[in-house]
């Protein structure tokens, strides 16, 4: 999966969208309302190939889903010190973010892994920016985004 924080992100009206972006939109609708229970049932009903789905699916989004979901699900690869969970902790809740989870794996070999999933409704800050701030921690190897719907 590419690094969703390099990436552009476009607002464009549906009638210019390809026929297999738009599927894609009604397909996901007939999953998330519980009209069909299988990513097959959902494709098979709005005439779409599965492999189109899938290629689009983390694409396209309805605005009003992007407006609305404001979590955003960043990995980090820390170097094992003393103090760094709470000064990336530090760091996140200065940008007025608001931590929902974190999950840190065990140090092995002197470095752990971080998934932090934040509530971004308040942040003060763009993402590209939140990522540099993290990015110029010194005990931080790398930091990208997993999910995002608050771009």
């Amino acid at each position: 999966m590419k690094n969703v924080a390099n990436q552009r992100y476009y607002l464009v009206r549906e009638d210019v969208l390809t026929d297999a972006m738009q599927k894609t939109l009604e397909a996901k609708h007939l999953l998330s309302s519980g009209t069909v229970s299988s990513i097959w049932d959902a494709v098979k009903q709005v005439d779409l190939s599965r492999s189109a789905f899938y290629k689009y699916r983390d694409a396209v989004f309805p605005f009003h889903s992007i407006v609305q979901e404001r979590i955003l699900t960043v990995f980090l690869q820390l170097q094992d010190r003393k103090g760094t969970l709470a000064k990336l902790l530090e760091t996140v809740t200065n940008t007025h973010c608001n931590i929902l989870t974190i999950h840190q794996t065990i140090p092995i070999q002197g470095r752990a892994n971080v998934t932090l999933s934040l509530d971004v409704t308040s942040m003060s800050c763009e993402l590209d920016e939140l990522m540099q701030q993290l990015k110029r921690l010194d005990f931080v190897e790398s930091a990208e985004v997993i999910s995002s719907g608050a771009l």
